[in-house]
């Protein structure tokens, strides 16, 4: 018979079960210990100290790096504890810029909640941050502000261990401590790939999303500008408590009433580009296959994936597929069909991820020499335009968005998780199109919160080997087993680890909000009643009519070495 093992946790006996540290097994008997650099999926740092408890012998134990031991007697609420923790937050904020009103991070920021936590009503020592602000906007996607930076290190180990990128690191030592890119470049010139997952794990606003509401307000307000936007999958699923609902409730609908009652004169849904997406990448996949050529087939849709590529496996570009985002897609079409109006375009895309910055600004993806897409906005922005609008949100009654591209398909909605782009390419080459052929491929593999899936396909009389990686650190070590000889067929890559529900423009997420999203978007594609995109009746008409000898023009790109540019 197993002994039990047990630690005793304020009087009361805790059973140990497999527990890596004293945080988890305090979690399961309700206690949240504050902490700043702990993080469940990074490596254990034990900076900040915040998580300290006092053991039977008196000392103090960080709870993040304390493995539990059977027999163990600590205190978490001493008055000694209370007293540090204290302290700790005031020498934090006495080197802290504390311009909370004016932060993006107000009133999500773990700093200022641990303080109105702890209840600290003073500082006691002089306050030695930066008077003048001392940002970084070098970058399109994210802004770093030093002045709020409390080193607690998630940002590094994000970029390093999730993310294999390295683009910033800690430099020098003891009070001169930095987190800083190589050289103290600016970020526009470090290997960074706009992912914005620092942004994510970062408790304070020392790294934030960067803004383009001021030129979305702008355009919108102009009579001689026509104003369209869409709105990508995973966004509907995400505005979660902020606007008063919950995580991965689609509220698709409630979107389109809203950007209708801000201004916008036409709202579009980016799944019908990745329907696009799907059937051109599908062509091309196919193509490959037949012909050997170019294997694996590499996914293009996150533009992540593509600056990664870009700066780390140029060898890779010939690989990755030539098809446009469905952000871009759409908009090509859009940007396209505008040529008539007499009102100046202005396209605005909403999407879960910062990297799409980067993307709209990039000069393969411009017409006339004006961008296709002219402004990106994070769900986060787009959450910030409806309250600074005063929408009360929950009580909008959905709308559906504007023709002639309001028909989508299921596999165009859950291109928003990780395993949905392949999910989709694999509905579009299956022989079979029964209801029981997309129970099969629901099954296949692909989806999962996995970091590396694998599956094989049946596809006529070969077997397709399909590989789906989600987070970059996860997408090296799928590219190290392609390089050592390891066979696959068709690669779905995303930057962002869970996929675009989980991209770095979203509101924050706990690991089951995150799930909820991705249930979220495979229930909108259950109750559509076209669930693959060569079943989009609307597909014929744009292919014969609206795109007609345009298709490689507007749907298709060619990525370049940086050293051939």
């Amino acid at each position: 018979m197993t002994h039990k093992q047990y630690i005793t946790v304020d009087g009361i006996p805790v059973e140990i079960e497999g527990e890596k540290n004293l945080l988890e097994v305090l979690r399961k008997v309700g206690i949240k210990l504050p902490t700043f650099c702990y993080h469940s999926d990074l490596s254990i740092y034990g900076a900040c100290r915040m998580c300290m408890v006092e053991n039977e012998k008196g000392g103090l134990d960080a709870a993040c790096s304390t493995p539990p031991r059977d027999g163990m007697v600590i205190k978490t609420n001493t008055e000694r504890l209370r007293r540090y923790r204290k302290n700790i937050l005031e020498l934090i904020l006495a080197n802290h810029c504390r311009d909370c009103t004016t932060c993006d991070n107000n009133s999500n920021c773990k700093l200022q909640d641990l303080a109105m936590r702890f209840n600290i009503e003073g500082v006691r020592f002089p306050n030695s941050a930066r008077s003048t602000r001392d940002d970084d906007t070098s970058s399109p996607c994210i802004v770093r502000d030093a002045g709020k930076c409390i080193l607690c290190g998630d940002c590094v180990r994000m970029c390093n261990e999730v993310q294999n990128v390295g683009a910033i690191d800690f430099a020098f030592r003891g009070s001169k401590m930095i987190i800083s890119t190589a050289f103290n470049k600016p970020l526009a010139e470090s290997p960074c790939v706009g992912c914005g997952q620092c942004s994510v794990v970062c408790p304070t606003g020392a790294i934030v999303v960067k803004s383009n509401i001021k030129s979305v307000w702008k355009a919108i307000n102009d009579p001689a500008v026509k104003t369209t936007v869409q709105i990508a999958p995973a966004v509907r699923v995400a505005l979660g408590r902020e606007l008063g609902v919950r995580d991965g409730e689609n509220v698709m609908g409630k979107i389109v009433a809203a950007l209708r009652r801000m201004g916008f004169d036409e709202v579009y849904d980016t799944t019908f580009g990745a329907d696009l997406t799907v059937l051109e990448e599908t062509e091309e996949f196919l193509a490959r296959i037949e012909e050997g050529k170019n294997i694996p087939l590499i996914t293009s849709c996150c533009p992540g994936w593509i600056q990664y590529a870009e700066k780390k496996h140029p060898e890779l570009l010939e690989n990755i597929s030539t098809c446009r985002s469905p952000m871009q897609m759409l908009a090509s079409i859009l940007k396209d069909q505008s040529a008539q109006s007499s009102r100046k375009p202005f396209h605005v895309a909403i999407m879960p991820c910062t990297a799409k910055k980067f993307e709209a600004a990039r000069p393969e993806f411009t017409k006339d020499g004006e961008p296709i897409v002219d402004v990106v906005l994070t769900t986060q922005e787009l959450i910030r335009m409806i309250k600074e609008s005063g929408i009360m949100f929950n009580e909008l009654e959905p709308e559906a968005v504007n023709m002639p591209f309001a028909t989508v398909s299921g596999a165009g909605v859950i291109f928003g998780v990780t395993g949905g782009v392949t999910e989709a390419v694999l509905r579009r080459v299956s022989s079979s199109k029964s209801r029981t052929a997309l129970n099969m491929i629901e099954k296949a593999g692909q989806r999962g919160s996995e970091g590396i899936r694998e599956l094989e396909v049946p596809y006529g009389e070969a077997v397709l080997h399909i590989a789906v990686a989600s987070g970059l650190g996860n997408a090296e070590k799928v590219i190290e087993r392609m390089k050592n000889g390891e066979h696959f067929d068709f690669i779905e890559i995303m930057a962002c680890p869970g996929g675009c529900v989980c991209g770095g423009g979203q509101p924050f997420a706990t690991v089951q909000d995150q799930k909820e999203r991705g249930k979220g978007l495979y229930e909108a594609d259950r109750q559509l009643s076209i669930r693959r995109s060569e079943e989009n009746p609307l597909m014929t008409s744009v292919y014969h009519d609206i795109i007609k000898g345009k298709v490689h023009e507007l749907l298709h790109v060619h990525y370049t070495h940086k050293e051939e540019e």
